[in-house]
Protein backbone atom coordinates (compact mmCIF):
# COMPACT_ATOMS: atom_id res chain seq x y z
CA UNK A 1 0.00 0.00 0.00
CA UNK A 2 1.06 3.68 -1.20
CA UNK A 3 2.00 5.95 1.83
CA UNK A 4 -0.41 8.46 2.71
CA UNK A 5 1.19 11.82 2.12
CA UNK A 6 0.34 13.73 5.34
CA UNK A 7 2.20 16.62 7.04
CA UNK A 8 4.98 15.93 9.42
CA UNK A 9 5.40 17.36 12.95
CA UNK A 10 8.99 16.68 13.65
CA UNK A 11 10.01 17.17 17.26
CA UNK A 12 13.69 17.36 18.19
CA UNK A 13 15.22 17.30 22.16
CA UNK A 14 18.99 17.56 23.31
CA UNK A 15 20.60 15.16 25.28
CA UNK A 16 17.65 12.94 26.04
CA UNK A 17 18.56 9.49 27.25
CA UNK A 18 16.78 6.58 25.85
CA UNK A 19 15.78 5.05 28.66
CA UNK A 20 14.92 7.81 31.08
CA UNK A 21 11.43 7.31 29.45
CA UNK A 22 8.73 5.39 31.12
CA UNK A 23 7.81 3.59 27.95
CA UNK A 24 11.31 2.58 28.01
CA UNK A 25 10.99 0.91 30.93
CA UNK A 26 12.42 3.85 33.48
CA UNK A 27 10.87 2.83 36.66
CA UNK A 28 10.13 6.50 38.10
CA UNK A 29 10.57 8.97 35.52
CA UNK A 30 7.18 10.65 34.63
CA UNK A 31 7.10 11.34 30.85
CA UNK A 32 3.54 10.65 30.28
CA UNK A 33 3.03 12.37 26.64
CA UNK A 34 5.95 10.69 25.32
CA UNK A 35 4.55 7.22 26.26
CA UNK A 36 1.25 8.51 25.00
CA UNK A 37 2.79 9.07 21.44
CA UNK A 38 4.25 5.35 21.76
CA UNK A 39 1.21 3.74 22.99
CA UNK A 40 -0.29 5.22 19.50
CA UNK A 41 2.97 4.52 17.39
CA UNK A 42 6.20 2.82 17.22
CA UNK A 43 8.86 2.88 19.29
CA UNK A 44 12.17 2.05 17.99
CA UNK A 45 14.68 0.82 20.76
CA UNK A 46 18.01 0.50 19.09
CA UNK A 47 17.89 3.74 17.79
CA UNK A 48 21.56 5.90 17.92
CA UNK A 49 22.90 8.81 17.38
CA UNK A 50 25.44 9.47 14.62
CA UNK A 51 27.69 11.34 16.63
CA UNK A 52 27.03 12.02 20.42
CA UNK A 53 27.21 15.71 20.40
CA UNK A 54 25.40 18.58 19.17
CA UNK A 55 26.75 19.98 15.82
CA UNK A 56 27.83 16.87 14.23
CA UNK A 57 24.38 14.95 15.09
CA UNK A 58 22.32 17.70 13.78
CA UNK A 59 24.60 17.87 10.61
CA UNK A 60 23.73 13.91 9.94
CA UNK A 61 20.10 14.35 10.60
CA UNK A 62 20.06 17.32 8.52
CA UNK A 63 21.56 15.80 5.21
CA UNK A 64 21.25 12.41 5.87
CA UNK A 65 24.75 11.27 5.66
CA UNK A 66 27.47 10.60 7.98
CA UNK A 67 30.04 12.73 9.79
CA UNK A 68 32.78 12.00 7.49
CA UNK A 69 30.61 12.78 4.32
CA UNK A 70 29.60 16.28 5.94
CA UNK A 71 33.08 16.99 7.10
CA UNK A 72 31.08 18.41 10.34
CA UNK A 73 33.54 16.89 13.11
CA UNK A 74 32.86 18.74 15.81
CA UNK A 75 30.90 21.71 17.37
CA UNK A 76 33.46 24.44 15.81
CA UNK A 77 32.41 22.32 12.40
CA UNK A 78 29.15 23.71 12.15
CA UNK A 79 26.46 22.71 9.11
CA UNK A 80 25.98 25.61 6.72
CA UNK A 81 24.17 24.53 3.64
CA UNK A 82 27.25 23.05 2.00
CA UNK A 83 24.83 19.61 0.97
CA UNK A 84 21.24 19.50 0.22
CA UNK A 85 19.12 18.69 3.17
CA UNK A 86 16.07 17.30 3.59
CA UNK A 87 14.69 20.89 3.80
CA UNK A 88 16.34 21.49 0.61
CA UNK A 89 14.36 19.07 -1.33
CA UNK A 90 11.28 19.85 -0.01
CA UNK A 91 11.66 23.48 -0.92
CA UNK A 92 12.60 21.97 -4.31
CA UNK A 93 9.09 20.37 -4.70
CA UNK A 94 7.32 22.81 -2.80
CA UNK A 95 6.42 21.52 0.31
CA UNK A 96 6.71 24.07 3.62
CA UNK A 97 9.38 23.59 5.71
CA UNK A 98 9.78 25.87 9.35
CA UNK A 99 12.13 25.26 11.97
CA UNK A 100 11.18 26.64 16.07
CA UNK A 101 14.04 26.55 18.24
CA UNK A 102 17.79 25.24 18.34
CA UNK A 103 19.31 24.33 14.84
CA UNK A 104 23.27 24.70 15.93
CA UNK A 105 24.31 25.36 12.42
CA UNK A 106 26.55 28.22 11.14
CA UNK A 107 24.26 30.84 10.74
CA UNK A 108 20.56 31.63 10.08
CA UNK A 109 22.43 34.06 7.39
CA UNK A 110 22.85 30.89 5.54
CA UNK A 111 20.32 28.73 3.24
CA UNK A 112 19.78 25.65 5.70
CA UNK A 113 16.89 24.50 3.97
CA UNK A 114 14.14 26.25 5.83
CA UNK A 115 11.70 28.40 4.86
CA UNK A 116 11.91 29.84 7.98
CA UNK A 117 13.74 29.90 10.99
CA UNK A 118 12.06 30.98 13.78
CA UNK A 119 14.15 32.03 17.14
CA UNK A 120 17.49 29.99 15.86
CA UNK A 121 20.06 29.27 18.27
CA UNK A 122 23.49 28.32 16.42
CA UNK A 123 27.12 28.17 17.01
CA UNK A 124 28.59 31.08 19.38
CA UNK A 125 29.77 33.70 16.21
CA UNK A 126 29.57 31.45 13.47
CA UNK A 127 32.90 29.56 14.69
CA UNK A 128 31.56 27.64 17.78
CA UNK A 129 34.01 25.48 20.31
CA UNK A 130 37.18 25.77 18.68
CA UNK A 131 38.62 24.84 21.86
CA UNK A 132 37.34 21.38 20.78
CA UNK A 133 38.89 21.02 17.40
CA UNK A 134 42.88 20.64 19.48
CA UNK A 135 43.25 17.25 19.81
CA UNK A 136 46.72 16.79 19.11
CA UNK A 137 49.45 17.19 19.57
CA UNK A 138 47.66 17.02 23.33
CA UNK A 139 43.97 17.64 24.70
CA UNK A 140 43.58 20.94 26.62
CA UNK A 141 42.13 20.95 29.72
CA UNK A 142 38.72 22.63 29.74
CA UNK A 143 38.13 25.59 32.16
CA UNK A 144 34.11 25.50 31.96
CA UNK A 145 33.89 22.00 33.08
CA UNK A 146 33.55 23.10 37.00
CA UNK A 147 30.21 25.23 36.19
CA UNK A 148 27.86 21.15 35.20
CA UNK A 149 28.86 20.75 38.86
CA UNK A 150 28.63 24.02 40.21
CA UNK A 151 24.76 25.26 38.36
CA UNK A 152 22.81 22.87 40.04
CA UNK A 153 19.10 23.69 40.11
CA UNK A 154 15.93 23.79 41.13
CA UNK A 155 16.04 27.14 39.57
CA UNK A 156 14.99 28.79 36.03
CA UNK A 157 17.47 28.89 33.36
CA UNK A 158 17.79 30.70 30.15
CA UNK A 159 17.22 27.06 28.50
CA UNK A 160 13.85 26.61 30.27
CA UNK A 161 12.76 30.08 29.45
CA UNK A 162 13.75 29.28 25.37
CA UNK A 163 12.05 25.87 25.34
CA UNK A 164 8.90 27.81 26.91
CA UNK A 165 8.84 30.34 23.81
CA UNK A 166 9.62 27.50 21.16
CA UNK A 167 6.53 25.60 22.66
CA UNK A 168 4.73 28.50 22.34
CA UNK A 169 5.56 29.46 18.97
CA UNK A 170 4.82 26.43 18.06
CA UNK A 171 1.50 26.00 19.15
CA UNK A 172 0.75 29.00 17.74
CA UNK A 173 2.09 28.07 13.73
CA UNK A 174 -0.47 25.23 14.20
CA UNK A 175 -3.21 26.63 15.30
CA UNK A 176 -3.20 30.07 12.47
CA UNK A 177 -0.46 28.39 9.76
CA UNK A 178 -0.69 25.31 9.25
CA UNK A 179 -4.33 25.26 7.87
CA UNK A 180 -3.33 27.86 5.38
CA UNK A 181 -0.86 25.16 3.83
CA UNK A 182 -2.07 23.73 0.30
CA UNK A 183 0.76 21.28 0.05
CA UNK A 184 1.68 18.62 3.00
CA UNK A 185 4.37 20.52 5.17
CA UNK A 186 6.87 19.83 8.09
CA UNK A 187 7.36 21.72 11.00
CA UNK A 188 10.69 21.21 13.10
CA UNK A 189 10.64 22.02 16.89
CA UNK A 190 13.88 21.55 18.67
CA UNK A 191 13.79 21.82 22.06
CA UNK A 192 16.97 22.09 24.01
CA UNK A 193 16.17 20.65 27.19
CA UNK A 194 17.27 18.63 29.01
CA UNK A 195 20.28 19.72 28.43
CA UNK A 196 22.82 20.93 30.97
CA UNK A 197 22.90 23.49 32.95
CA UNK A 198 21.11 20.87 35.42
CA UNK A 199 18.51 23.39 36.40
CA UNK A 200 15.14 21.80 36.45
CA UNK A 201 12.26 24.11 36.65
CA UNK A 202 11.16 23.65 40.30
CA UNK A 203 7.80 22.25 39.48
CA UNK A 204 9.42 19.30 37.44
CA UNK A 205 11.66 19.10 40.45
CA UNK A 206 9.48 18.70 42.55
CA UNK A 207 8.51 15.70 41.44
CA UNK A 208 11.95 13.79 42.56
CA UNK A 209 13.49 13.41 46.00
CA UNK A 210 17.49 13.12 45.31
CA UNK A 211 17.97 11.31 48.31
CA UNK A 212 15.48 8.14 46.69
CA UNK A 213 17.78 8.24 43.78
CA UNK A 214 20.65 5.60 43.83
CA UNK A 215 23.68 6.51 42.37
CA UNK A 216 24.94 5.90 38.96
CA UNK A 217 25.82 2.36 37.59
CA UNK A 218 29.30 1.81 37.40
CA UNK A 219 30.27 5.05 38.94
CA UNK A 220 32.96 3.62 41.96
CA UNK A 221 36.94 4.04 40.50
CA UNK A 222 37.07 0.14 40.19
CA UNK A 223 34.02 0.17 37.50
CA UNK A 224 34.25 2.90 35.51
CA UNK A 225 36.24 1.79 32.41
CA UNK A 226 40.07 1.85 31.91
CA UNK A 227 40.37 2.01 28.11
CA UNK A 228 43.16 4.55 27.50
CA UNK A 229 40.15 6.25 25.14
CA UNK A 230 38.06 6.87 27.57
CA UNK A 231 40.28 7.67 30.33
CA UNK A 232 41.63 10.07 27.96
CA UNK A 233 38.28 11.75 27.23
CA UNK A 234 37.15 11.58 31.25
CA UNK A 235 40.60 13.57 32.10
CA UNK A 236 39.75 16.55 29.47
CA UNK A 237 36.24 16.28 30.88
CA UNK A 238 36.92 16.34 33.94
CA UNK A 239 33.18 16.88 35.11
CA UNK A 240 32.78 14.28 38.05
CA UNK A 241 35.77 15.82 40.02
CA UNK A 242 33.77 18.74 40.62
CA UNK A 243 30.57 16.94 42.10
CA UNK A 244 31.79 17.05 45.92
CA UNK A 245 29.98 14.47 47.65
CA UNK A 246 26.94 11.62 46.78
CA UNK A 247 24.32 14.48 47.68
CA UNK A 248 25.47 16.96 45.02
CA UNK A 249 25.95 13.63 42.49
CA UNK A 250 21.67 12.65 43.26
CA UNK A 251 20.80 16.37 43.31
CA UNK A 252 22.28 16.27 39.78
CA UNK A 253 20.61 13.28 38.72
CA UNK A 254 17.11 14.90 40.26
CA UNK A 255 17.55 17.90 38.12
CA UNK A 256 18.32 15.58 34.94
CA UNK A 257 14.56 13.89 35.78
CA UNK A 258 12.89 17.11 36.24
CA UNK A 259 14.65 18.50 33.31
CA UNK A 260 13.28 15.21 31.04
CA UNK A 261 9.65 16.14 32.87
CA UNK A 262 9.40 19.58 31.88
CA UNK A 263 10.17 18.52 28.38
CA UNK A 264 7.82 16.56 27.95
CA UNK A 265 4.63 18.59 29.04
CA UNK A 266 6.16 20.91 26.35
CA UNK A 267 6.21 18.11 24.07
CA UNK A 268 2.53 17.13 25.07
CA UNK A 269 1.06 20.79 25.12
CA UNK A 270 2.81 20.97 21.43
CA UNK A 271 0.62 17.94 20.49
CA UNK A 272 -2.57 18.88 22.40
CA UNK A 273 -2.69 22.22 19.78
CA UNK A 274 -1.99 19.88 17.25
CA UNK A 275 -5.08 18.01 18.18
CA UNK A 276 -7.39 21.20 18.90
CA UNK A 277 -6.40 22.33 15.22
CA UNK A 278 -7.90 19.41 14.26
CA UNK A 279 -5.12 18.37 12.43
CA UNK A 280 -4.06 15.11 14.05
CA UNK A 281 -5.65 12.81 11.60
CA UNK A 282 -3.41 13.90 8.98
CA UNK A 283 -0.01 15.31 10.24
CA UNK A 284 2.12 12.50 11.41
CA UNK A 285 4.79 12.58 14.80
CA UNK A 286 7.94 11.84 14.61
CA UNK A 287 9.80 11.85 18.46
CA UNK A 288 14.11 11.52 18.70
CA UNK A 289 16.99 13.68 20.38
CA UNK A 290 20.48 14.70 18.78
CA UNK A 291 22.22 12.47 21.45
CA UNK A 292 21.96 10.97 25.10
CA UNK A 293 23.88 12.07 28.53
CA UNK A 294 25.87 9.96 30.29
CA UNK A 295 24.49 11.11 34.10
CA UNK A 296 27.62 9.56 36.19
CA UNK A 297 27.42 6.46 34.79
CA UNK A 298 31.00 5.11 35.00
CA UNK A 299 32.18 8.74 36.22
CA UNK A 300 31.36 10.53 32.66
CA UNK A 301 29.19 13.24 32.64
CA UNK A 302 27.47 15.20 29.48
CA UNK A 303 28.11 12.89 25.95
CA UNK A 304 31.04 12.26 23.83
CA UNK A 305 31.28 8.37 23.95
CA UNK A 306 29.55 5.75 22.38
CA UNK A 307 27.98 4.11 25.70
CA UNK A 308 24.33 3.47 25.48
CA UNK A 309 23.75 5.85 27.67
CA UNK A 310 25.12 8.62 25.35
CA UNK A 311 24.45 6.96 22.02
CA UNK A 312 21.08 5.35 22.12
CA UNK A 313 18.42 7.82 21.63
CA UNK A 314 14.58 7.44 21.74
CA UNK A 315 12.86 7.29 18.58
CA UNK A 316 9.04 7.18 18.23
CA UNK A 317 6.93 7.68 15.26
CA UNK A 318 2.94 8.02 15.30
CA UNK A 319 -0.02 8.70 12.62
CA UNK A 320 -2.18 7.43 9.94
CA UNK A 321 -0.07 4.38 8.68
CA UNK A 322 2.21 3.90 11.54
CA UNK A 323 1.26 0.37 13.47
CA UNK A 324 0.04 1.60 17.11
CA UNK A 325 2.09 0.06 20.33
CA UNK A 326 4.81 -1.85 18.11
CA UNK A 327 8.12 -2.37 19.92
CA UNK A 328 10.60 -1.87 16.48
CA UNK A 329 14.25 -3.50 17.30
CA UNK A 330 15.56 -2.86 13.75
CA UNK A 331 19.01 -0.45 14.40
CA UNK A 332 18.17 2.87 13.26
CA UNK A 333 19.49 6.25 13.37
CA UNK A 334 19.53 10.04 12.79
CA UNK A 335 20.23 9.53 8.96
CA UNK A 336 17.09 7.28 8.50
CA UNK A 337 15.17 10.57 9.60
CA UNK A 338 16.02 12.48 6.02
CA UNK A 339 13.90 9.56 3.73
CA UNK A 340 10.84 9.33 6.30
CA UNK A 341 10.66 13.03 6.18
CA UNK A 342 9.84 13.08 2.33
CA UNK A 343 7.97 10.53 2.19
CA UNK A 344 5.55 11.36 4.89
CA UNK A 345 4.79 14.14 3.39
CA UNK A 346 4.66 12.73 -0.50
CA UNK A 347 7.83 13.99 -2.00
CA UNK A 348 9.17 12.30 -4.96
CA UNK A 349 13.25 11.58 -4.03
CA UNK A 350 15.99 12.93 -5.83
CA UNK A 351 18.45 11.42 -7.99
CA UNK A 352 21.30 12.65 -6.29
CA UNK A 353 20.42 10.61 -3.16
CA UNK A 354 20.60 7.05 -4.06
CA UNK A 355 23.44 6.96 -2.42
CA UNK A 356 22.59 8.03 0.73
CA UNK A 357 22.85 5.59 4.11
CA UNK A 358 19.73 6.04 5.34
CA UNK A 359 16.27 4.27 4.87
CA UNK A 360 12.70 5.15 5.55
CA UNK A 361 11.54 4.37 9.12
CA UNK A 362 8.26 3.14 7.97
CA UNK A 363 9.88 0.34 6.29
CA UNK A 364 10.72 -0.97 9.76
CA UNK A 365 7.47 -0.29 11.23
CA UNK A 366 5.54 -3.22 10.52
CA UNK A 367 8.83 -5.75 10.37
CA UNK A 368 12.48 -6.27 12.18
CA UNK A 369 15.48 -6.27 10.09
CA UNK A 370 17.89 -7.18 12.66
CA UNK A 371 20.95 -7.53 10.41
CA UNK A 372 21.54 -3.86 9.81
CA UNK A 373 23.72 -1.91 10.71
CA UNK A 374 23.85 1.32 12.38
CA UNK A 375 27.22 3.43 12.17
CA UNK A 376 28.09 6.40 14.99
CA UNK A 377 31.09 8.46 14.36
CA UNK A 378 33.34 10.58 16.89
CA UNK A 379 35.90 12.78 16.14
CA UNK A 380 35.33 15.77 18.43
CA UNK A 381 35.84 16.94 21.93
CA UNK A 382 38.33 15.40 24.34
CA UNK A 383 39.02 12.31 21.67
CA UNK A 384 42.78 11.69 21.23
CA UNK A 385 42.08 9.72 18.21
CA UNK A 386 38.83 8.74 15.46
CA UNK A 387 35.77 6.58 17.84
CA UNK A 388 33.58 4.38 15.64
CA UNK A 389 30.17 2.88 16.97
CA UNK A 390 28.68 -0.34 15.12
CA UNK A 391 25.48 -2.13 15.63
CA UNK A 392 24.72 -5.27 14.49
CA UNK A 393 21.85 -7.78 15.85
CA UNK A 394 23.30 -8.13 19.70
CA UNK A 395 26.40 -6.64 19.45
CA UNK A 396 28.11 -3.13 19.81
CA UNK A 397 31.64 -2.81 18.26
CA UNK A 398 33.59 -0.33 19.03
CA UNK A 399 36.36 0.94 17.01
CA UNK A 400 39.60 3.27 18.27
CA UNK A 401 42.13 4.03 15.32
CA UNK A 402 45.48 3.00 17.05
CA UNK A 403 43.73 1.53 20.22
CA UNK A 404 42.22 -1.79 21.46
CA UNK A 405 38.71 -2.56 20.09
CA UNK A 406 35.53 -2.74 22.65
CA UNK A 407 33.07 -5.17 22.39
CA UNK A 408 29.56 -5.96 24.07
CA UNK A 409 26.89 -8.24 23.63
CA UNK A 410 23.69 -6.15 24.32
CA UNK A 411 21.32 -9.20 24.92
CA UNK A 412 23.45 -10.80 27.34
CA UNK A 413 24.90 -7.44 28.74
CA UNK A 414 22.61 -4.71 27.87
CA UNK A 415 24.76 -2.43 30.77
CA UNK A 416 27.79 -2.96 29.08
CA UNK A 417 29.75 -4.42 31.89
CA UNK A 418 32.04 -6.55 30.46
CA UNK A 419 34.25 -5.62 27.36
CA UNK A 420 34.42 -8.57 25.34
CA UNK A 421 37.33 -6.58 23.33
CA UNK A 422 40.02 -8.71 23.94
CA UNK A 423 37.96 -11.95 24.23
CA UNK A 424 39.61 -14.57 22.64
CA UNK A 425 36.52 -16.62 22.37
CA UNK A 426 35.13 -13.34 20.10
CA UNK A 427 37.96 -12.43 17.88
CA UNK A 428 35.53 -13.99 14.77
CA UNK A 429 33.05 -11.49 16.10
CA UNK A 430 35.33 -8.58 16.14
CA UNK A 431 37.08 -8.99 12.93
CA UNK A 432 32.99 -9.89 11.19
CA UNK A 433 32.21 -6.06 12.59
CA UNK A 434 35.39 -4.39 11.69
CA UNK A 435 34.56 -5.42 8.22
CA UNK A 436 31.25 -4.20 8.37
CA UNK A 437 33.09 -1.29 9.48
CA UNK A 438 35.15 -0.78 6.41
CA UNK A 439 32.60 -1.42 4.05
CA UNK A 440 30.96 1.92 5.59
CA UNK A 441 33.92 4.04 5.86
CA UNK A 442 37.83 4.03 5.87
CA UNK A 443 38.45 4.16 9.31
CA UNK A 444 42.35 5.70 9.31
CA UNK A 445 41.69 7.75 6.23
CA UNK A 446 38.70 9.00 7.91
CA UNK A 447 40.69 10.34 11.16
CA UNK A 448 43.64 11.99 10.15
CA UNK A 449 41.18 14.03 7.66
CA UNK A 450 39.30 15.31 10.78
CA UNK A 451 42.69 15.79 12.35
CA UNK A 452 43.66 18.60 9.24
CA UNK A 453 40.60 19.79 8.81
CA UNK A 454 40.63 20.98 12.68
CA UNK A 455 44.15 21.86 12.68
CA UNK A 456 43.34 24.07 9.93
CA UNK A 457 39.99 25.68 11.83
CA UNK A 458 42.77 26.57 14.21
CA UNK A 459 44.97 27.85 11.63
CA UNK A 460 42.01 30.49 10.33
CA UNK A 461 41.16 31.50 13.69
CA UNK A 462 44.97 32.57 14.61
CA UNK A 463 46.25 29.24 15.96
CA UNK A 464 46.02 27.42 19.06
CA UNK A 465 47.21 30.61 21.53
CA UNK A 466 44.50 32.61 19.76
CA UNK A 467 42.29 30.09 20.65
CA UNK A 468 42.89 29.48 23.93
CA UNK A 469 42.77 33.23 24.71
CA UNK A 470 39.31 33.35 23.29
CA UNK A 471 38.35 30.84 26.35
CA UNK A 472 36.07 28.02 26.77
CA UNK A 473 32.25 28.53 27.11
CA UNK A 474 30.38 25.71 29.04
CA UNK A 475 27.32 25.72 26.59
CA UNK A 476 25.89 27.71 23.85
CA UNK A 477 23.89 30.28 24.75
CA UNK A 478 19.98 31.15 23.71
CA UNK A 479 19.23 34.00 21.21
CA UNK A 480 19.32 37.30 22.74
CA UNK A 481 22.08 36.28 25.18
CA UNK A 482 26.26 36.43 25.18
CA UNK A 483 28.51 33.38 26.00
CA UNK A 484 30.12 33.09 29.02
CA UNK A 485 33.76 32.63 28.68
CA UNK A 486 36.22 31.68 30.85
Amino acid sequence: MAMRPQNLLFILSDEHTRDISACYGHPIVKTPNIDRLAARGTRFTAAYTNCPICVPARASLQTGRFVADNRCWDNAHPYHGQLPSWGHRLREQGHLAVSIGKLHFRSADDFNGFAEEQMPLHVVEGRGDLLGSIRRPKLLDRKNIKSLARELGPGESGYAGYDRRIRNAACEWLRTRAKQQTKPWILFVSFVKPHFPLIAPPDFFRLYDPAKLPMPRLYSEPDRSTHPVIKALRSCMNYDDFFESSDRVKLALANYLGMVSFLDDNIGQVVTALEEAGLADNTRVLYTTDHGDNQGVRGLWGKSVHYEEAAAIPMILAGADVPANRVARTPVSLVDCYQTILESVGAKPHSEDASLPGRSLFEFTGHDDLERVVLGEYHAAASITACYMLRKGRWKYMHYVGYRPQLFDLEDDPGETRDLGESAVHAEVRRMLEMELRKLIDPEAVCEAAFRDQEATIARNGGIDAVKARGDFGHSPVPGEKPEFA
